[in-house]
Order: structure tokens, then sequence, then C-alpha cells
């Protein structure tokens, strides 16, 4: 059963930073493209960022580049999203999720993941 665990997050001042983890429980995340999403009260959960196989094939959202990035930890086995200048707009629960491609690019469209994390909250007000 693929599982995946989001970590780091938390309250955060306007312009203040956060660095989200997700890692896979029972699988490495190597091979899989991971995505991550956002989802605001009253709002649909949308895409902010993925990252391929291939860890130079990176995405964001237009709200959220030159302000975030999305990387791998080899070492820990971790992707991370770091979240910088942050804005209020960006309060939401943060998901993580994995899905196995041989596309090239990864893919910011929820529907191509079939994994997800349960999510952690991430607020961001003064």
């Amino acid at each position: 059963q693929v599982q995946l665990v989001e970590s780091g997050g938390g309250l955060v001042q306007p312009g203040g930073s956060l660095r989200l983890s997700c890692k896979g429980s029972t699988f490495s995340l190597t091979a899989y493209d991971i995505g991550w999403f956002r989802q605001a009260p009253g709002k649909e959960r949308e895409g902010v960022s993925c990252i391929g196989v291939v860890d130079r094939f990176t995405d964001y959202v237009d709200s959220v580049k030159d302000r975030f990035t999305i990387f791998r930890d080899y070492a820990q086995d971790m992707v991370h999203l770091q979240m910088n200048n942050l804005e209020p707009e960006d309060t939401a629960v943060y998901y993580c999720a994995a899905v196995k491609t041989d596309r090239t690019m990864c893919t910011m469209r929820r529907i191509r993941y079939p994994y997800w994390g349960q999510g952690t909250q991430v607020t961001v007000s003064s």
C-alpha cells in the first residue's frame, strides 16, 4: 500500500518561510513523480508544484513562482517544498501526491495522482 506522509506545516507571519516535506512510509519516492497541492477553505484543491523522476523537470503554479522551490533529498528519500516570502493567500492544507509514470514532465493535474498524503496545515497570518 502506497502511503505518503507530509510534515513541516505551521503558523508563520507574512514574509516568513516554511519547508514542507513528503516521505513515503512504505516505498521509495525516487521512482515517482511528486506533486504538491493545496486546498484553502471553500476552494478547490489546486496544484502548486511538481517534480519528475528526473529532478530537473519541475513546474510551479504562477502564484508561487520565484517564491517556492521543490527539490528531492536523495539521502533521506524525501521531497521538499521550500516556501519563502509567504503570503496570507498561501494559507491552506498542503498535500503531497505521487504517481508512477513514464512521462518526462511532471503534471499538476490532480486527477493523474493516485496516491495522496493526509495533508499539513499552513497558516500565514500576523
